[in-house]
Formats: structure tokens, sequence, C-alpha cells
């Protein structure tokens, strides 16, 4: 494990460090793959000093095979030197305990996520999104009871309002369990969280690790030239066409301009952008080669922008109509 291959940032006001890049086990890592190609796409991570790997229950298909996967392949010796996380919230199986924030339901669904890593506990446990259905008492209550019990190092939530960010924080705090990190959306073509989720996460000492910062593989040199065969947009698989639209594919186009003079691809470029700022913890990307993890790591290499550079992103980004 290169620990000097990137950097790792401070999450929040805790003493845990994450990796700038982490890897994300949403895609490729289901039942379906070959699982030496999965094998070396984590050894790989490892190689490249990525000691943070991001799964939910839900994660497959089918419904837990990304976590079985992982449990089948992590090395045991190196249980100390990663940060392993998981989600609940799903719908996991049937009834009305197989899904949602209530107790009942995250005490079960934790439980069988253990059993499917093969870990005594995780390190970071997700609410996956918020149940309006659930007081937010119960839901934080559950958090504290799950690192008490010694289930879990450290909680979070994903998809959380800023609002209700704030709540969560507040009540665990008083719990004597602080709210590690949140997991939001973010990219350059959803900047959503800068109106004020970032500026609640720095108030309250929370972490930022973002998932989908390359939009899918919309902020990628894959779509320059129009929806490829084979692709996630072609296929419909958490893309679809309609999103690969010509006001998109302009503000990529201008961003390959841009990335060229800083000898990036437009993928490292995104990555380097949504790392700029100091509340972001980590960026989660996917991978479906080593090749593909290596030269997203490699966005590392050049962290830093101009005033003119991100003046020259946002005004791309208005003249292509893609601007929030």
């Amino acid at each position: 494990m290169d620990y000097e291959r990137q950097p790792y940032r401070r999450c929040g006001r805790s003493g845990l460090l994450l990796p700038a890049v982490s890897l994300g086990l949403w895609h490729n890592f289901g039942g379906g793959k070959p699982l030496d190609s999965q094998r070396t796409i984590l050894h790989k991570a490892l190689d490249l000093g990525i000691t943070h790997f991001d799964i939910a229950d839900r994660y497959g298909p089918p419904l837990g095979a990304a976590e079985s996967t992982f449990g089948r392949i992590l090395p045991r010796s190196l249980r100390d030197e990663v940060v392993v996380t998981t989600k609940g919230s799903n719908p996991m199986w049937d009834g009305p305990y197989g899904k949602g924030n209530s107790r009942k339901h995250l005490l079960a669904t934790l439980d069988r996520s253990l059993e499917r890593l093969g870990l005594d506990f995780v390190d970071i446990y997700y609410l996956h999104r918020d149940d309006p259905d659930t007081p937010l008492e119960e839901q934080m209550a559950t958090l504290d009871h799950m690192v008490r019990t010694g289930r879990v190092l450290y909680v979070g939530v994903s998809n959380f309002s800023p609002e209700r960010t704030a709540e969560a924080a507040r009540l665990l705090r008083a719990l004597g369990t602080p709210l590690l990190v949140h997991q939001p959306s973010y990219s350059l073509l959803n900047r959503g969280i800068e109106d004020s989720l970032l500026g609640v996460l720095e108030e309250q000492g929370v972490g930022c690790v973002v998932y989908s910062p390359l939009a899918q593989g919309l902020l990628t040199d894959r779509y320059l030239d129009g929806i490829p065969a084979g692709s996630r947009a072609a296929e419909g698989r958490f893309l679809t066409a309609d999103r690969v639209t010509p006001e998109v594919l302009a503000f990529v186009r201008s961003l390959s301009e841009l990335a060229e003079a800083r000898g990036q691809t437009v993928a490292q470029l995104s990555l380097a952008w949504a790392l700029r700022d100091p509340r972001i913890t980590s960026v989660l990307v996917g991978a479906s080669s080593p090749e593909q993890l290596e030269a997203n790591v490699a966005a590392v290499d050049n962290l830093g922008f101009t005033h003119e550079e991100l003046a020259a992103i946002d005004r791309a980004a208005k003249e292509s109509g893609v601007a929030a």
C-alpha cells in the first residue's frame, strides 16, 4: 500500500483521515462480474493508497452482492489499514420491517451487512436517506446505539437536507456520538450543496464525502462525440440518454480544452475541481478496470486551480446553460 500516492484529509473535526480519492462499490462489484477482476481492482486501489471503501447493503445486483464480494476479497491482514463503510435505509426484504430508518430495520440490516462483509464492525455506518415516517430522534438514537455496542465506529448521513443534517448533528452531539460525515451528490453538473449544505457541515464540524463527482460518466471524455455503444447512457443504466443534452456536451467539450491545458483529462479535472474546496473530504469514484482507477487517482497530481481557470469553468457552464 502506497500511502504517499495521494493526500489524506481530515474528516470534519474528527481524528479520522480519508484519502482524497476513495473507491465506491456501487457499480462493478455485484454478481455476474468475475471475482478475479474485482480482486484486481481492489488490490490496485490499495496500491494507490485508497484506504476508504464505500458500500451499501443494497449495492449489487443482487441485493447485498457488493458487501459479499468485498468480504470475500479483502485481505484480513489489512483490516486495520482500511476504512469500510456501509449504509442502511434501503428496501431489503418484504414486509413492514424490510426498509426505512426504524430501529427495528436498521439494527437488523446492520447485522446482515456485517455477516455478508465477514466483519465484526464497520468503520462508518450511514443512513442512506432520511425517513420522514420515523422520528429523527429514533434514527439518531439507533446510530448512537450501534456505536455503543461496538458494531460501528463512526456514523454518517447521506442525502439529508441541510436543515435535517443540522438537527441530526445536534441530536447526536447530545447523545455523545458526533455526526462524522455527510455523503451528498456533487459535481460540475450538480452544485446544489454549495447553496447551504456545505456551510452547515463546516459549522457543525462534519466531513463531506461526495458521490457521483463524474456525473455517472458524463464528466469524462467518453461522451465528447455523443453516446457510444455500451455506455451507461446507451443502456439506460443509472444514466439515461435524455441527460446527454447538447448543452451538457457543449460544456464537457469546453472542459476538455481546459483540461488539456492543465495536462489532465476531463475526469481528472472534474475530480480535482470537486476537491478544490477544503470542506470536501473525499470524492468517491467507481472503476471497471485497474487502469481506469489509476487514471482517476492521477487527478491528485494537479489539484490547484488559478482564479482564471475557475472563472473559465464557471463561464463555460453559464454559456452552455448548465449553471445552477
